[in-house]
């Protein structure tokens, strides 16, 4: 197996839980919390289930931007960031890196401390939930769309 080959299959074992674990979150841990905790309970609810998600989160994201960096520079596919044709690339940059900084930048050196002093956790959370489902819809579309370009459906 050639490395292109091993970034691509390393790439897709990425994608799979990182993308999937949003879809779990959003599509049925949140709702869940939502049904059965009283508002300003919820965040609270939702950190003490996030913590054995969000090393996970880091590992797939970090291995996602990794494998799909090295098959940019591995096949010099650059060019395809200047071509509208090849969007699903844009998506899937953007996606990454919006996942990339919350995860690695803003939800541990200010939005944790910032909820934790929150005088209304039940609206973080609720605007938490809606933030989920925008990334989660994002996500599904740049999967679509990587899926479809890299098979030449589009």
């Amino acid at each position: 197996m050639d490395d292109y080959t091993l970034a691509r299959v390393l790439h897709i074992l990425a994608i799979v839980p990182w993308i999937g674990g949003v879809a779990f979150v959003t599509t049925v841990l949140m709702p869940a919390i939502r049904r059965n905790t009283p508002p300003r309970e919820r965040l609270a609810a939702f950190h003490r289930f996030e913590a054995g998600f969000a090393w996970q989160a880091r590992l797939w994201v970090g291995l996602a931007g990794l494998s799909g960096f090295w098959m940019i520079h591995r096949a010099d596919l650059w060019y395809r960031f200047f071509d509208l044709h090849f969007w699903w690339m844009h998506a899937m940059v953007v996606v990454w890196a919006v996942f990339a900084a919350m995860l690695y930048g803003i939800e541990p050196l200010f939005l944790h401390r910032r909820m934790e002093q929150s005088g209304s956790p039940e609206r973080d959370f609720a605007r938490m939930e809606r933030m989920h489902r925008i990334l989660l819809s994002a996500s599904l579309i740049a999967v679509a769309g990587a899926m479809a370009g890299a098979h030449g459906l589009i």
